[in-house]
C-alpha cells in the first residue's frame, strides 16, 4: 500500500469516528463582518465607484446598490470586501493572476 492509499485509509477511519460521534475533528470559524462600509473603503483606496467595481470585479450596480444601503453585500462579498480594506494589494494581485 502506497502512503497516499495509507492516508486516505486514515482520513476515512477519522471521519467515520467524528460522524458517530467518538471524536471531534478541528473546526475554524471564519469570523465574517455583519456590515462593511463599501464606501469607505473605496474612498480610503482612492476609486471611483466604476474604477473600484473593474479593479475588484464587482459589478457597478452592486456597488451603487451597497452604498445606497439598497442591498447589503453577500457574505461572501463582505469577507472580499474586508480583505480588500485589510490588504487591497494582495487582492489586486490576485485578481491579477485570475483575470
Amino acid at each position: 500500500m502506497c502512503g497516499k492509499e495509507h492516508d486516505l485509509i486514515l482520513a476515512t477511519r477519522e471521519v467515520l469516528a467524528h460522524v458517530k460521534g467518538e471524536i471531534a475533528l478541528p473546526s475554524r470559524v471564519v469570523d465574517v463582518p455583519d456590515s462593511v462600509d463599501v464606501s469607505l473603503i473605496r474612498k480610503k483606496l482612492g476609486y471611483t465607484q466604476k474604477g473600484f467595481s473593474e479593479k475588484f470585479g464587482f459589478a457597478l450596480s452592486a456597488i451603487k446598490d451597497w452604498e445606497q444601503k439598497r442591498r447589503r453585500p453577500e457574505r461572501s462579498a463582505r469577507i472580499l470586501l474586508a480583505l480588500i480594506a485589510a490588504n487591497p494589494q494582495a487582492v489586486e494581485q490576485i485578481v491579477k493572476q485570475i483575470g
